[in-house]
């Protein structure tokens, strides 16, 4: 029996999951139907599209992210502190974004004045929105429900598009995300769909690879803020460069036309103290390998504890491989 997603999810131990959502149908999400010949391509712009603007309505960042045939990979951070900051009026300007609201609701973000009881009914309103806003679960059922109605009214048919529930797996160290989103932004290259992270469409490498190139970082994605440090700004805590670079050697590697090296003295390898033939089996296999929360021993006892959790699951995994 599947684990309820409130017992997966534990902000107090990490603020970073990977989701992955499959379509149930046989046509495809984004490819090409081989029986039909028809193409479904288009399909990524809407999935990227629709998941961009939910990175800036919801207080959830966008790691990494690959659109593929049949699927989609998404790493997620969950800023629970700012949706925590963010003025009543905020939320529900938020709110009104992706849903219609109600008149009490409008007449709040209209200055209209409201009486004792319209007061108290949208306190829990307000505190209803704030919780949905940090909420991995609503983000992807807004992203997926949105795409499954269009393909819906595309494909001239009704009922699911997508697996009845998404899989989200805890990311719990930093070595556990490295690997994660390197395995998520080669993704195409592994599926011999592109030949170089550069070339590959709709993922967060090209993203981050276009931009880097003139010397910025995309607004939509969230940002390297660099190795971890007393005075750590918010963003992922590897060195854009760093990962950029090890990301090109491993999709080299990959590759069999274009064999390339993992080299020890990779910083962020090097920091995380991975080696290099785990990394290649982290960055090829990681959804094979785990199938739960990932990270070392002591962080993933502590996040069994929180959820009180009998067993660790992926613990002799996580040791071999992230050891």
């Amino acid at each position: 029996m599947a684990t309820a997603r409130k017992n997966q999810i534990s902000l107090t131990d990490t603020k970073y999951y990977h989701c992955i959502s499959r379509c149930v149908r046989r046509a495809y999400l984004c490819g090409e139907d081989k029986l039909t010949g028809k193409s479904y391509t288009h399909r990524r712009d809407w999935v990227e599209e629709k998941l961009l603007m939910l990175a800036t309505v919801f207080c959830i960042d966008v790691c990494a992210y690959a659109v593929m045939s049949n699927h989609t990979h998404i790493v997620l951070h969950v800023d629970d502190k700012r949706a925590k900051r963010l003025s009543d009026k905020a939320i529900v300007i938020r709110w009104h974004k992706l849903f219609k609201g109600n008149w009490i609701t409008w007449k709040f973000v209209e200055e209209e004045p409201l009486c004792e009881s319209e007061q108290l009914i949208l306190s829990e309103y307000i505190a209803k929105y704030r919780q949905r806003l940090a909420d991995i679960s609503w983000f992807m059922r807004v992203l997926n429900e949105d795409i499954a109605r269009k393909a819906n009214k595309e494909d001239e048919c009704t009922g699911r598009f997508w697996e009845g529930r998404f899989k989200s797996q805890p990311l719990l160290d930093e070595a556990a995300l490295a690997a994660c989103m390197a395995y998520v932004d080669l993704n195409p290259i592994r599926a011999k769909l592109a030949p170089t992270p550069e070339t590959s469409d709709f993922t967060s490498i090209k993203k981050r690879i276009d931009h880097a190139r003139r010397g910025k970082q995309p607004n939509s994605l969230l940002r390297f803020a660099g190795s971890p440090r007393k005075k750590m700004p918010k963003g992922l805590p590897f060195e854009l460069k760093s990962y950029l670079e090890l990301v090109e050697l491993t999709g080299n590697y990959i590759r069999t036309d274009k064999k390339g090296a993992i080299f020890e003295a990779q910083p962020i390898l090097s920091r995380l103290n991975i080696e290099p033939d785990n990394w290649m089996k982290l960055t090829t296999q990681f959804s094979r390998i785990f199938h739960g929360a990932v990270g070392r021993e002591r962080v993933l006892t502590a996040y069994c504890e929180t959820l009180k959790k009998r067993r660790r699951t992926n613990l002799a995994n996580c040791e071999h491989f992230l050891a």
